[in-house]
């Protein structure tokens, strides 16, 4: 059983069986602001995970139900039309994802870093930097890199602990599988105790 706490009921609608909540759910560290009927999560609302991941659209029956988009903390978005909580992917607006710098994923047409051209997605829209000069990542400046850990795309990665942590206060994201840990240490950039290359400076306003 889960505790739920209303902190403040905002709104009633005219049918008299939808209210607007803010609800803390304790136990989880989730919380839900939106219409609510029969004390489930029904209509338009927001719903926050502990990660701080958000998911703002409709519900149903206490489910994700109808259009709505997931927020993650790293910029990108995932929309989808969802049924009971699942993605449905065959539907028009369904499964899309968004990168946070606009690239929209897509299975059939993916020209994005693949075998062939590792441009990133900024390269392929700007062009390629002066010769003497690498683009390190998507989105200059680069994020500095602990001596030993690896830049995997959310956060920083301690391949000692295996633990994911964010970029500037060093929080904790999540722990990294086998899997996971297999492809940061084999794909992603890590940190080293000098620096190669040219150093980005940002252009003069």
């Amino acid at each position: 059983y889960q505790r739920r706490v209303r902190e403040a009921v905002v709104s009633t609608q005219s049918t008299g069986y939808y209210i607007t909540n803010n609800l803390r759910m304790d136990y989880t560290g989730s919380s839900y602001k939106g219409d609510m009927k029969n004390d489930k999560m029904e209509g338009a609302g927001e719903y926050t995970f502990p990660s701080g991941t958000k998911y703002i659209g409709s519900f149903k029956d206490g489910t994700f139900d109808g259009k709505g988009t997931l927020h993650f903390k790293n910029g990108s978005t995932f929309a989808a039309v969802w049924k009971n909580g699942i993605p449905q992917e065959d539907t028009e607006s369904g499964g899309k994802y968004k990168f946070k710098d606009g690239l929209e994923f897509s299975e059939s047409e993916w020209n994005y870093c693949d075998g062939y051209d590792r441009r990133f997605y900024t390269e392929t829209l700007n062009g390629l930097k002066p010769a003497g000069r690498s683009q390190k990542v998507d989105q200059e400046p680069a994020p500095p890199i602990p001596k030993g850990w690896y830049d995997c795309g959310d956060g920083v990665y301690n391949p000692e602990k295996r633990i994911v942590y964010s970029y500037s206060d060093k929080h904790f994201i999540r722990n990294a599988d086998v899997d996971e840990h297999k492809w940061i240490v084999t794909t992603c950039r890590r940190g080293s105790d000098f620096f190669v290359g040219k150093q980005y400076v940002p252009p003069t306003p």
